[in-house]
């Protein structure tokens, strides 16, 4: 006799509850777990949402962007954003991700002081509502850490319940050594409480420390943020710095089972919800450590393609497509129900570590080499010898692309679109970060004013000045957001773009990195080639397989492709889709 659906779920619950709390009533948490996410009188679905490729399409597109990164002094910034979406982006993305929008000490938001407030600068949960309605939106769960001047680390400190218990303890003397983190300050500082000092967790920085999972409070409390979320609008949670969600003394402290358990069971919650719910984990870290957080189609439906960025970088600066080229065909497809999101660009840098064993240290000191010369910055991570090492490169990705290793040269604006539309080539689903839509030069300024130097690609634009730029077809803003909205508007009507349609790494020379694709129907096929060099390629219609008693046209240029010539020609980063359906 096959088992009731809720039974199925009771049960997925239970082994989850007994591999992060092995030590607790399951019966008892798992009650608690379901009151936290379906309060009053909503409940599970019957079924679970089934892993399939109906969740996403090719229509869907992403941006990444703060809530303040357009002001003008007058109006909320959350409107002012709105009203952007409205009046530049329509109809080219069609879903937002806005960078956490809460109340918070430092870090850009990831210190947050209360999950349940909007921050009173950028606007209230209206605004968010209002921008939900018209777009699929993403939001942070920064679940790792809170602000050490918030009021649950406060209560911590006068020994308040339930706060008491929240937090990470652990001493000078544990075996801290082989903790890996991205920053090269002290894991632990020392704080005194009401009950004298301690020493609690500081996985990034001495204003965020770290939340104590080992207490099911910790998870209740951030199950409750997430059905919070979702009824605001809400419909992709990013799971933020999640890799260091679980600690112990002694081990490596990232990765550890009792994480991916934590993100099962959030995932087991969003596919038996109502709502269309997508996890997204950022895991910043090399392939096999970052594509584990697709478990068995049961954690993440989407991980972020995080070697993208460097290798697409090194591609343009190089004039060779090889490393990335190489990188990609042993990429394998994501798994049913899940996707890669795939970008150039971030909040971030350009993380150095998801390249590791992929781009020699020689290729790398080139790219620091360029883009140091461009007025870039570089970021180190601590390594448990007491070295260091890139942890990533800071700038905007348009400046990025300004030099090659050869120099400068007049094909910025045409290495830089290259650059932005391998993305939209490749399986999975795109996303842009708003500097780079705009063409935003680096913010050398504000790193000198906040002694950050992620603060060169936060730039805040005045929304007037921003305007005129985007209204002038001569400025670089005018002409990067037009040819960018002029792709993803050809890109969303394809299928063979669809974000789990067929992919294949095309062989070709170093100089051309080139994918197929083909509609999930096989009616559609797409070869996508990207030319990263500098030089014009001629390339054989044999290297690509094209069948000559189809018809194919360019859907870039419109042109139809003559296959009396035997060749196709790229002129210096030109990129071409070529499709047997114009």
């Amino acid at each position: 006799m096959t088992a009731a659906p809720q039974n199925t779920f009771d049960a997925k619950l239970t082994k989850l509850i007994g591999q992060i709390y092995p030590d607790i009533d399951a019966a008892q948490l798992k009650q608690m777990i379901v009151e936290a996410f379906w309060p009053g009188e909503s409940a599970p679905r019957k079924r679970a949402r089934r892993p399939g490729n109906n969740q996403w399409s090719e229509q869907d597109a992403l941006l990444i962007t703060y809530g303040h990164s357009i002001q003008d002094g007058e109006h909320k910034p959350l409107d002012l954003l709105h009203d952007f979406l409205l009046r530049r982006l329509k109809g080219v993305l069609n879903s937002v991700h806005i960078l956490p929008f809460f109340p918070f000490t430092s870090d850009d938001g990831f210190a947050v002081t209360d999950f349940y407030a909007v921050n009173a600068q950028l606007g209230d949960w209206p605004d968010i509502n209002r921008i939900a309605d018209g777009f699929q939106l993403m939001s942070d769960l920064v679940l790792n850490h809170v602000s050490s001047q918030g009021a649950w680390f406060n209560a911590y400190l006068q020994d308040q319940p339930p706060y008491n218990q929240f937090f990470f303890e652990a001493s000078p003397e544990d075996d801290l050594s082989d903790v890996v983190r991205p920053r090269t300050t002290p894991l632990l500082q020392q704080v005194e409480t009401i009950n004298g000092p301690r020493h609690v967790w500081c996985t990034f920085s001495h204003d965020q420390v770290d939340l104590d999972f080992r207490n099911p409070e910790v998870l209740l409390e951030f199950l409750r943020i997430i059905r919070l979320h979702v009824d605001n609008g809400v419909r992709i949670i990013r799971l933020d710095a999640v890799a260091f969600l679980w600690k112990e003394a002694g081990t490596p402290s990232i990765h550890m089972p009792q994480t991916h358990a934590v993100v099962k069971l959030m995932r087991l919650l969003c596919d038996f919800a109502s709502e269309k719910i997508i996890l997204l984990t950022e895991t910043n870290v090399p392939k096999a450590e970052n594509m584990s957080y697709f478990g068995d189609r049961d954690e993440a439906h989407m991980i972020y393609n995080f070697p993208l960025p460097p290798l697409i970088l090194h591609a343009v600066q190089s004039g060779s497509a090889e490393r990335l080229r190489k990188w990609q065909s042993g990429m394998p497809p994501a798994p049913m129900g899940c996707a890669y999101l795939n970008f150039t660009a971030s909040h971030d840098g350009i993380g150095m570590r998801p390249v590791e064993g992929i781009l020699p240290a020689e290729e790398q000191a080139k790219m620091i080499d360029t883009i140091e010369k461009v007025g870039g910055l570089v970021s180190m991570r601590a390594l448990p010898d007491g070295g260091e090492a890139p942890y990533e490169i800071n700038t905007t990705f348009y400046e990025a692309t300004r030099r090659t290793f050869a120099g400068e040269d007049a094909h910025h604006f045409e290495r830089f679109l290259c650059a932005q539309t391998i993305p939209m080539s490749l399986e999975g689903i795109p996303a842009f970060y708003i500097h780079s839509l705009l063409a935003t030069p680096n913010d050398l300024d504000q790193v000198q004013r906040r002694g950050m130097n992620r603060a060169i690609n936060r730039h805040n634009w005045h929304y007037p000045d921003l305007n005129a730029l985007l209204d002038d077809p001569d400025t670089p803003q005018a002409r990067v957001l037009g040819a960018l909205s002029e792709r993803l508007r050809i890109r969303n009507q394809q299928p063979a773009f669809h974000p789990n349609a067929t992919q294949f790494t095309l062989p070709l020379e170093d100089s051309v990195f080139g994918v197929w694709r083909q509609s999930l129907d096989r009616h559609q096929s797409v070869f996508a080639l990207h030319n990263v060099s500098a030089e014009t390629v001629e390339l054989s219609h044999l290297s690509m397989n094209l069948i000559e008693d189809e018809i194919w046209v360019d859907l870039l240029s419109g042109e139809p492709v003559d296959m009396s010539k035997g060749t196709l020609t790229l002129a210096p980063y030109q990129c071409r889709w070529i499709t047997n359906r114009g």
